[in-house]
């Protein structure tokens, strides 16, 4: 199946329920745009075109009871058939900001990305807030500088890949 053509672009697909996903996706653009080209789409936002459009794709979400929230979950099953056979071999990767886990929700999106033929090109990220009372849970998220400064290094590591050609 022919794959259609795309810019050198990475394209971040994010969703935030208490900002820790929005900053981890923020700061990961603000990397990939000292290597290169990027796009950062909110996944209500997002939608096939932004997939042909891109070569590579982070996808940045928190795990919502071991799984991808709603939002992203939205996103990926409105995207997954159109894009069938097209977008094949593409580089991805994953940012899931979760209270104590994560893995839940990186196994989601990795069962999508099989289904769609892409290829990891990172290890997971994940980071756990270990909120765990409701109250936690549902408070805004301040991330450390260093959690943030490794999401700014990993977009930026992923678009210089992909200006590259490596990916």
């Amino acid at each position: 199946m022919a794959v259609e053509s795309s810019d050198a672009a990475l394209l971040i697909v994010w969703h935030s329920r208490t900002g820790a996903s929005r900053a981890m996706a923020t700061a990961a653009a603000e990397g990939a745009q000292a290597a290169g080209e990027c796009r950062l789409v909110e996944a209500a936002e997002a939608g096939p075109e932004h997939l042909l459009s891109a070569s590579g794709y982070l996808f940045c979400c928190p795990e919502n009871l071991g799984t991808v929230t709603g939002e992203m979950k939205a996103f990926l099953d409105q995207c997954y058939y159109p894009l069938l056979g097209r977008i094949e071999g593409r580089a991805y990767g994953t940012m899931i900001a979760a209270g104590s886990d994560g893995t839940g929700a990186t196994r989601q999106i990795d069962r999508i990305a099989a289904g769609w033929r892409l290829r990891r090109v990172t290890e997971p990220m994940i980071v756990c807030t270990q909120a765990q009372t409701p109250e936690e849970i549902l408070s805004e998220k301040t991330l450390s500088s260093q959690v943030l400064q490794d999401c700014h290094n990993l977009g930026q590591a992923l678009a210089a890949g992909l200006a590259l050609g490596v990916f």
